[in-house]
């Protein structure tokens, strides 16, 4: 990088990729393409995001309502189905709820309350707060749920998700009682056989219910984890990641990322003699301010990357070095002993005060997240994104 520029991000305007498309050969032709026509370099260390929608679509990775409804009738039979704590999303859930319900007699639906798990709220604390509820220990049935809070609806989306998920069982014909609580163990006050629909609380949940002697309990990583009368599966994560697709289908979570990635580094490698670092990237992990929605509804931010990327950032805090160790210098003598100090810099040296407020994230994650902003979930059209100097520092 220049003496005047850091960190450059770069989305990447893409061809729509379909099945079957060979997306080693497809992305790493669109680095090189973007690089010779808008006059960037290859350098060692680049990092190169891939989408996790780009990678499935071209695997095929997709499921029906039918193959959903088949997988969860082959492990539940014609038990009552508890299903607990889902997220409020009708791109994320509601496809996997049809699903659900369409196999089942009877569904009985736990909603954690306030918020869901990533955020989208029912109900506000001040609400909780004003009628003395007890979100830790209260459970509140449907009727209880409409005589305290009416018909509130999501800030951004203005969906009363109550309603909607209530509608969507009963128009796959089974049965539906909706309660609200935030122990998964009051489930098994309605059905012994549950559905963990939970993202990265699914384990505490698992095990809760099972030491509660539930008889069955699983997860949404549990479905699909092999295909199903021909469909689209995740070995790792089942349901968990997948999306909307179409009125009868959802895209899951890509497979077999390692593959990709490595053979993308090794196809730049080969073609340009630079060692660049690749990932799959899904939704990043960063919360709305103003809708206090945390962002990440996929299992992990990122899953699959090249070895480049593995580790937290080892960086020291530059404010704290030149208001403390370094505060009688100044000038070209501030920046000297600055980085001196970046040369000199070890990993031992995680816990010293002179890293105070750096960000102790995963590395994958940290940069996952810049690209999902880049790329962001609209008609941008670049969900390839290239980024530059991201190792880089003030003494390079």
């Amino acid at each position: 990088m220049s003496d005047y520029v850091g960190t450059v991000v770069r989305g990447l305007k893409a061809p729509i990729f379909k099945k079957k498309d060979d997306v080693v050969a497809m992305v790493t032709d669109l680095l090189l393409s973007a690089s010779k026509h808008e006059g960037f370099d290859i350098n060692d260390h680049d990092v190169l995001g891939i989408t996790e929608a780009v990678v499935a679509r071209t695997q095929g990775n997709y499921a029906t309502i039918d193959h959903i409804a088949a997988d969860v009738a082959s492990k539940f039979g014609n038990h009552t189905i508890g299903v607990v704590f889902p997220i409020l999303s009708r791109n994320r859930f509601s496809m996997l709820l049809k699903g659900i319900a369409k196999a089942a007699t009877k569904v009985v639906l736990l909603l954690s309350y306030p918020s869901d798990e990533v955020g989208n709220h029912l109900v506000s604390w001040d609400a909780l707060d004003e009628l003395g509820i007890n979100p830790t220990s209260d459970l509140l049935t449907l009727q209880k749920y409409r005589e305290l809070f009416q018909y509130p609806v999501h800030e951004f989306t203005n969906v009363d998700y109550v309603a909607y998920y209530q509608e969507i069982i009963e128009q796959q014909g089974a049965e539906c009682e909706i309660i609200f609580a935030n122990d998964p163990r009051k489930i098994l006050d309605y059905t012994k056989h549950v559905l963990c629909c939970d993202i990265h609380t699914r384990h505490r949940s698992k095990r809760l219910l099972k030491k509660a002697n539930a008889e069955l309990v699983l997860g949404l990583d549990d479905l699909l984890t092999q295909s199903v009368d021909g469909s689209g599966y995740n070995p790792d994560y089942g349901l968990l990641g997948s999306n909307l697709a179409t009125d009868n289908s959802v895209k899951l979570f890509p497979k077999e990322g390692q593959h990709v990635v490595d053979a993308i580094q090794q196809q730049v490698l080969e073609k340009t003699g630079k060692l660049i670092e690749v990932l799959i990237y899904g939704d990043g992990a960063f919360k709305d301010p103003q809708g206090k929605i945390w962002e990440l509804a996929d299992p992990v931010v990122s899953p699959a990357f090249t070895k480049g990327l593995i580790g937290q950032p080892n960086e020291l805090k530059l404010k704290y070095l030149a208001d403390n160790e370094f505060s009688n210098l100044s000038g070209e003598a501030l920046k000297q002993a600055i980085i001196q100090k970046i040369h000199d810099k070890q990993a031992s040296s995680l816990n010293q005060g002179n890293r105070l407020g750096t960000t102790p994230r995963q590395m994958s994650d940290l940069i996952g997240s810049l690209c999902d902003l880049t790329s962001g979930s609209g008609d941008k059209g670049t969900p390839i994104v290239y980024i530059q100097g991201y190792f880089d520092n003030y003494a390079k």
